[in-house]
């Protein structure tokens, strides 16, 4: 075996799974893809990208801008999730808040584990690479551990989870919930009021506020609970199970408050979340063993995982919209057969064309697969030459 180029390989293929690696943390952050609906009735001069929403790997986000207009000066964009949230539902369509409650309250914990397979596939030796992954999936069991189960363990997930979270409550960090729950007569006078004050306060909080949105969530959280009997509240404890559980039954209900079948979903949900939980603990046990030795057929999951996320997105986001179209509700204004909503492209929806495209998130996710795919094909011919040499490298 040639040393000088086994070494050079092993630089290649280090350099390009980690350039993988950042464009795989660059791609959670970005929307991994859109949808906007366009029709006649929001005409293209008023609402220029359509009816848009940015689907996150942790939320679904505004994707409308702030118009700029001669005519009309915008100081807030349109809030497009609740606008396609109202248009759905009148074809009998659950909120986009319903899918992925799982999958969106695990997704930072997932990436995590997926980088540190990456880096454990990188390390050179086989004790340096059981320590990575020891020390790597230990900090990802007891992170997710707090934030799952812990108290306020919703904080230690990401601000964009949490603003997704109030956004879908039709409200924003600022917002005073008790006002929600007003006559909507008193409250526009209250509006009215307040806006005739001669000096405004400054105590709403900015709309990346965490402390704020965890508020609102909170007080939200509180106000559902004091409508139930005594002995059915529960306390505020603000773990990423609580708040998921709470906040996915209530976006169902939102426009369909059907207990007999919502509460189903909800419990089927929150098993769903369990079971994913103890699942991520064995992937990451199971991945600590097959760092032991690169000469195994174990050891290659530490890249084919991360190689396959951007399957895994599209798949999910697929199996989601099948849903959201195959659970229509009956009680939506117009009755519309079961469809497959479209998911690359352009579609037809009674009056209405739909758009679905892959965003800068999802290009960064192939180019990561690339990449990583690259440096396993590197590896692999790196291994193959070394014989047996290569279970300790």
């Amino acid at each position: 075996m040639d040393k000088a180029a086994s070494r050079k390989r092993g630089i290649v293929f280090r350099v390009l799974t980690v350039l993988a690696l950042v464009l795989l943390g660059a791609a959670y952050f970005q929307p991994g893809w859109w949808v906007s609906l366009t029709a006649p009735n929001y005409p293209e001069a008023t609402f220029p990208q359509g009816i848009r929403i940015l689907f996150h790997m942790d939320s679904v986000q505004n994707g409308c801008d702030i118009r700029s207009s001669t005519e009309v000066e915008e100081t807030e964009a349109l809030d497009c999730v609740h606008e396609m949230d109202t248009i759905n539902h009148y074809v009998g369509m659950y909120p986009i808040a319903s899918g992925g409650p799982v999958e969106k309250a695990f997704s930072p914990f997932l990436f995590a584990m997926i980088g540190v397979m990456a880096l454990a596939f990188i390390t050179p030796g086989r004790w340096p690479r059981v320590a990575v992954s020891v020390v790597g999936y230990g900090a990802v069991a007891v992170w997710m551990t707090l934030a799952v189960w812990g108290d306020n363990g919703v904080g230690l997930h990401t601000t964009n989870y949490l603003k997704g979270m109030v956004v879908s409550l039709g409200q924003d960090s600022g917002d005073d919930v008790a006002d929600q729950n007003l006559n909507p007569i008193v409250r526009a006078l209250k509006e009215s009021l307040a806006e005739s004050e001669a000096a405004k306060t400054e105590t709403l909080a900015a709309a990346d506020d965490r402390a704020a949105l965890i508020a609102n969530l909170k007080a939200n959280y509180e106000i559902d609970q004091s409508k139930l009997a005594a002995d059915q509240r529960a306390p505020w404890t603000g773990s990423i199970m609580q708040v998921f559980r709470w906040h996915y039954a209530k976006s169902l209900a939102r426009w369909f408050n059907e207990p007999e079948r919502n509460d189903p979903l909800v419990a089927t949900m929150t098993t769903v979340a369990k079971v994913l939980y103890w699942a991520v603990l064995a992937v990451m046990l199971f991945a600590t063993f097959a760092a032991l030795s690169a000469g195994r057929i174990f050891y290659w999951v530490l890249i084919l995982v991360p190689m396959a996320v951007p399957v895994g997105f599209l798949a999910e986001y697929a199996g989601w919209l099948w849903w959201y179209g195959h659970s229509l509700n009956a009680m939506g204004a117009f009755t519309l057969k079961p469809f497959m909503p479209t998911v690359f492209g352009d579609g037809k929806v009674a009056q209405f064309t739909t758009h679905s495209y892959p965003a800068l998130g999802f290009g960064l996710m192939v180019a990561a697969s690339v990449l990583f795919a690259l440096a396993a094909l590197i590896r692999r011919k790196q291994l193959r030459l070394a014989g047996d040499a290569a279970a300790a490298m």
